[in-house]
C-alpha cells in the first residue's frame, strides 16, 4: 500500500498494490511452521477485518471488568415481520425446499426481486438474465469482483468505504484508486474531478448509498454521472444496496438501476438483513446488466453456497409486501440517530448529517486521532465503536457508531461519554 499523493476531492489518496514485502513472499505468509512456504500469496494481501478486531477489544474489555455499551457492531437488533417468519415456518414444511434449490435462485424469488424493483423504483428486470440470488450482499460483493478483477486491475473506491470492497479486490489481485469526499460535499465524491487516464485504466467503480459509514445518499445527479463516465471509459458501475429502503428523508433511497442508461453499465447488490431484520438468514441478490450478470451467476455457480430454499421463500414474502415494515424501521433509526446526535452535542461531540442507513458518523475532538479517540471512548466512557480509518485512509479523524440499539441505550452511551469528558476536549 502507498500514498498516491494529494488528498483533495477527486485525487486518488491510496492504492493497494497488490504484491508483497518485496522479496517475493506475501506479506504474514511465513511463521516459521512447515506448511508456510505452501500458503497462497494471495493471503498475505489480504488486509485484516476491522470488524473481528472490534469484537476482540470489547471482548477483551468485558473480560477486564468494564461495562460496555457496544456501538461497533452492525448487526440488527430487531425481529422481522411476523408473515415473513410465519412464511419461513410454513417452507420448512414444504417438500419441495427438502432438495437442493435452482443454481440461480427459486423463480418465486427471483420474480420477487423483479416486481419490487418495478414497484419500489420503476426498474424492468428479466428475473432469468438479470438477477441472481446471494447469501447476503458480502457474497454479492465477492462474486462481482472476482467476475471482473483480475491480477493488477483497476477498482475505483469511493471513501470511506465498506472494508470488503478492498478486501475483495486483494483476493482477485487488483489495485484501489480511492476518490475522497468530505462532511462540506455530503460525504458525495465529484467524478469528474478524477483524471481522465484513471478512469480509462478502470474497470470497476464500487458505489454504496446510502453509505457505510457516512450515511450519505446519493442523489439522481450522481448516479448519472457515474452511469456517463461508465459508458464513456467502458468501465462497470456497481451500487451496494444494502440499505435500500433506511432513508431518512421523505424522498425514499435512489436505485443506480432506476437512472437512463444505467441497463448497459450498471449492477446492483441488496441485502434482506437490513430491510426485514433477517441478518442471520443470509439473504440477498445481485441484479443488472445481463452479459456481466452471467460472468458473476458462473462465479457464484463455482465458489458459493445456494441461499436457503426457506430463506428465499420468506425473502419473496417481504420483497412481494408493500414495505411498510421498511418504512417503519427507516423512522426508527432516523430516530435513532437524532437521539444520538443531540446526546453527543451536549458532550461538545458533533455527528455528521446521515441520510440513510444504520450508522452515523462522528469526527474526533481536535487534536484526537480516530484510534486515540476510539480507545478513549472504551476505557473511559465504555463505549466501544469503530475507527474511520478502518474505512480507509480517508476515513481518519471519524468514528463510526451503530445505531442499532435502542434510543434509551443511545442516549445513555451519549451521557457516559459527556461525563467522562472532564478536560479531554
Amino acid at each position: 500500500m502507498m500514498a498516491e499523493g494529494g488528498s483533495g476531492r477527486g485525487r486518488s489518496v491510496y492504492v493497494s498494490d497488490g504484491v508483497d514485502d518485496g522479496d517475493g513472499r506475501a506479506s504474514g505468509g511465513d511463521d516459521g511452521s512447515a506448511t508456510a512456504p505452501l500458503i497462497a500469496a494471495r493471503v498475505g494481501r489480504i488486509p485484516p477485518n476491522p470488524f473481528a478486531a472490534a469484537d476482540a477489544r470489547v471482548a477483551a474489555a468485558i473480560a477486564g471488568g468494564l461495562d460496555v455499551i457496544d456501538l461497533s457492531k452492525g448487526n440488527p437488533d430487531g425481529e422481522p415481520p411476523r408473515f415473513m417468519v410465519d412464511a419461513a415456518v410454513g417452507a420448512t414444511r414444504d417438500p419441495a425446499n427438502f432438495r437442493y434449490p435452482a443454481f440461480d435462485g427459486k423463480p418465486a424469488f427471483l420474480d420477487a426481486v423483479a416486481g419490487w424493483y418495478g414497484r419500489e423504483h420503476g426498474v424492468r428486470l428479466d428475473p432469468a438474465t438479470q438477477i441472481l440470488a446471494v447469501s447476503g450482499a458480502s457474497v454479492g460483493i465477492s462474486v462481482t469482483i472476482e467476475a471482473l478483477i483480475d491480477d493488477g486491475d483497476l477498482v475505483v473506491l469511493v471513501g470511506p468505504y465498506y472494508p470488503q470492497y478492498e478486501g475483495s479486490t486483494a483476493v482477485a489481485g487488483g489495485r484501489i484508486h480511492v476518490v475522497p469526499t468530505d462532511a462540506d460535499h455530503d460525504f458525495l465524491p465529484d467524478l469528474d474531478a478524477v483524471p481522465a487516464a484513471v478512469w480509462d485504466e478502470a474497470k470497476l467503480l464500487i458505489l454504496n448509498y446510502p453509505n457505510n459509514p457516512t450515511g450519505a445518499a446519493a442523489t439522481r445527479e450522481l448516479f448519472a454521472t457515474a452511469v456517463r463516465i461508465a459508458h464513456r471509459h467502458h468501465l462497470v458501475v456497481v451500487n451496494d444496496f444494502a440499505y435500500a429502503g433506511i432513508g431518512f428523508d421523505e424522498t425514499p433511497p435512489l436505485s443506480l438501476l432506476s437512472v437512463p442508461g444505467s441497463e448497459d453499465v450498471a449492477v446492483e447488490l441488496c441485502s434482506l438483513s437490513k430491510m426485514y431484520m433477517v441478518a442471520g438468514w443470509r439473504g440477498g441478490f445481485v441484479a443488472g446488466e445481463p452479459t456481466v450478470m452471467k460472468a458473476i451467476k458462473t462465479v457464484h455457480r463455482q465458489t458459493s453456497l445456494l441461499v436457503t430454499t426457506t430463506v428465499q421463500d420468506a425473502g419473496a414474502a417481504g420483497l412481494n409486501s408493500d414495505q411498510s415494515t421498511v418504512r417503519v424501521l427507516a423512522r426508527r433509526y432516523r430516530h435513532r440517530y437524532e437521539t444520538l446526535r443531540d446526546g453527543l452535542s451536549a458532550a461538545g461531540l458533533h455527528l455528521e448529517t446521515a441520510r440513510g442507513g444504520l450508522f452515523a458518523w462522528m469526527r474526533a475532538p481536535d487534536g484526537w486521532s480516530d484510534a486515540e479517540f476510539s480507545d478513549w471512548l472504551l476505557h473511559k466512557a465504555q463505549v466501544a465503536v469503530i475507527p474511520g480509518s478502518d474505512f480507509g485512509p480517508t476515513g481518519a479523524g471519524h468514528v463510526r457508531l451503530s445505531l442499532l440499539v435502542p434510543s434509551a441505550v443511545l442516549a445513555k452511551a451519549s451521557e457516559r461519554i459527556a461525563a467522562a469528558r472532564g478536560e479531554a476536549w
